[in-house]
């Protein structure tokens, strides 16, 4: 049974978005040991009693609510929460594409390429993983440390008031 236009089309299109996906993979890999380092800068600072990016915030401008210092929080979170839910998707992605072709050359008996196919496929998701845990234990440590930090600005202006 031969394979219809739109079944190879599909596989086609399919293919075309491997090495994007590992681009970016691996783009998001550097950037979350980028993120670790930050959050190790940042870990030290607050030992020594500063790098409080919100209590900061609020000393410049001490008429934002709560409301505004949450989404002031939730914008420092952005960008490291996003790659921590994203990475994981294109780490399936990246899995799924070869699993055509080497499917397809496990039927003509070509083991080399099979071989060749579940190498990127299991490359790229082990670095999606591992890039995705370390975002996402970072996103939810730094949570914690902006909510203290509100409970912190919370309490400095009922001794104000």
């Amino acid at each position: 049974m031969q394979p219809n236009m739109i079944e190879l089309s599909m596989y086609e299109i399919s293919q075309f978005f491997l090495f994007p996906t590992l681009l970016l993979i691996a783009a998001l890999f550097l950037y979350a040991f980028w993120v670790l380092g930050e959050f190790v800068l940042l870990a030290w600072y607050r030992r020594q009693g500063k790098g409080r990016a919100l209590l900061a915030e609020f000393r410049r401008n001490s008429g934002l609510t709560v409301d505004e210092l949450d989404l002031i929080a939730h914008r420092h979170l952005e960008a490291p929460r996003i790659a921590s839910r994203v990475t994981p998707m294109l780490g399936l992605v990246a899995t799924m594409i070869p699993m055509g072709p080497a499917l397809k050359s496990l039927s003509d008996g070509n083991l080399a390429s099979v071989s060749q196919n579940l190498t990127i496929a299991f490359s790229a998701v082990i670095l999606a993983l591992i890039a995705a845990s370390i975002t996402y234990w970072v996103v939810n440590v730094r949570r914690r440390w902006l909510a203290e930090e509100i409970v912190e600005i919370e309490t400095l202006r009922e001794q104000t008031a």
